[in-house]
């Protein structure tokens, strides 16, 4: 990376060039970060360089993203208008008074600021007359334009039972947050019976996979979009790295073939609820009260309480890669007193869980994405899976047991993680 800053600081021919190549392929994603920081300072003005700025948006590891989507509103990237509301929708919707959203964590944060900076206002109906001067401009230039066998099925496992469970809660929004509780209506739901990992899959479970599947590709998924292994992007990373925590930097194909090795699969969202709440359709694992000892929840995380969105996302954007808090995750049998009723572990909060369901269609995932880039396919319904119980960036709306979460097939965030499930045999 040194000689990388020497070259773009001595402006050497091609500098630019070889410096978009690294932020685009490099495997190592600080350096993929470093190069957009460098590409930034030093070749701004260069035709391709925006474009490598906005296309970073888009990276599978969290803080590349983080980093272009700053380095976009830092200099105010109309070019990457496009790639910012893929990620959290136009700014005219998300301003309006009462309006319920679905953000994840940082991302959505991070998006929905670089908007607000480039589209220059907050008012929203100012900002619908921007938007369609900018989608008019863009019109204008078109017109104008010429493996081995499973032997891991982990035994720290807990009987579900089958039979008919409270799924869902009337959603009301207006929480403080304005987090949209409301797609995940009341209803009773009959399972077969079925085994759910009691805790996260651990950085050490997933190391044995890594270690006994050995490059192989027998547990990937047909579909899997091309890549040399299933190593997690925050691997090397001391926060998120020790044996005892949940695996994250893992997207959906690794946490699927991961879940195949174990002998098992990912849960289905009806399967992740019922695990999380029992039959009796509580709010919470524990229980409908909220209680933060029994949490690993934003505020736990950062050592603050937002009060509501402003204060959250506040706190999410005012973080960075460097001095976001040095122990955001904790261990998967940490903090028992916030079991489930049938003994499953943090199932709020800690880490967001990865499941098997569409976000749109509540099926199955069937991905056919194979041959094609994110930024080709983000965009489509196919691509979206639930993700449920919350994470450290999260607050109280987002650890209710029925809240819905979503997120892109082959994103990897230090937000994310999962546990599988095993049929009865």
């Amino acid at each position: 990376m040194a000689d990388a800053e020497d070259v773009a600081r001595r402006g050497s021919p091609g500098a630019d060039e070889s410096l978009t190549q690294l932020a685009l392929s490099s495997p190592q994603w600080p350096i993929r970060a470093a190069c957009l920081r460098l590409l930034a300072e030093h070749f701004l003005s260069e035709p391709q360089t925006p474009r490598s700025i906005a296309a970073g948006i888009h990276d599978p590891v969290d803080w590349v993203a983080f980093t272009s989507i700053q380095l976009v509103q830092q200099h105010r990237l109309w070019i990457a208008v496009e790639e910012l509301v893929r990620v959290s929708g136009w700014p005219s919707r998300f301003m309006r008074p009462g309006y319920l959203r679905k953000p994840v964590g940082c991302g959505a944060a991070f998006a929905k600021r670089a908007l607000i900076h480039i589209f220059g206002t907050v008012d929203p109906a100012e900002l619908r007359r921007r938007e369609d001067d900018y989608i008019e401009s863009l019109l204008a230039n078109v017109r104008t334009a010429p493996a081995p066998a499973s032997r891991d099925r982990h035994r720290d496992v807990l009987l579900i039972p089958g039979g008919t469970f409270a799924a869902g809660a009337p959603g009301v929004g207006g929480n403080p947050f304005n987090l949209d509780d409301t797609d995940n209506p009341a209803r009773s739901v009959h399972l077969d019976p079925y085994y759910v990992d009691r805790k996260a899959v651990t950085n050490e479970r997933y190391r044995n996979f890594l270690r006994d599947v050995d490059g192989s590709t027998a547990f990937d998924h047909p579909e899997q979009t091309a890549r040399t292994d299933h190593e997690p992007s925050h691997w090397h990373d001391l926060r998120f790295s020790a044996p005892d925590l949940p695996v994250v930097g893992v997207d959906w194909y690794d946490a699927w073939a991961f879940a195949q090795w174990a002998g098992g699969s990912l849960p289905s969202e009806d399967q992740w609820e019922k695990a999380a709440r029992g039959n009796d359709g509580r709010t919470y694992p524990w229980g409908n009260e909220y209680d933060p000892d029994r949490v690993n929840d934003v505020a736990r995380a950062f050592g603050r309480q937002p009060a509501d969105i402003d204060e959250w996302e506040e706190l999410l954007v005012n973080a960075s890669a460097s001095d976001f808090p040095p122990a955001p995750v904790v261990a998967v049998d940490a903090l028992p007193a916030g079991a489930s009723p049938l003994g499953a572990l943090q199932m709020s909060g800690n880490v967001w869980e990865i499941t098997r369901t569409n976000y749109f269609s509540r099926e199955d995932m069937d991905p056919f994405f194979r041959a094609r880039s994110p930024r080709e396919f983000m965009h489509r319904r196919d691509a979206f899976h639930v993700i449920r119980g919350g994470a450290w960036t999260s607050p109280a709306p987002c650890l209710a047991t029925h809240y819905r979460g979503r997120d892109l097939i082959t994103d990897r965030h230090s937000e994310i993680g999962f546990r599988c499930m095993y049929p009865v045999l």
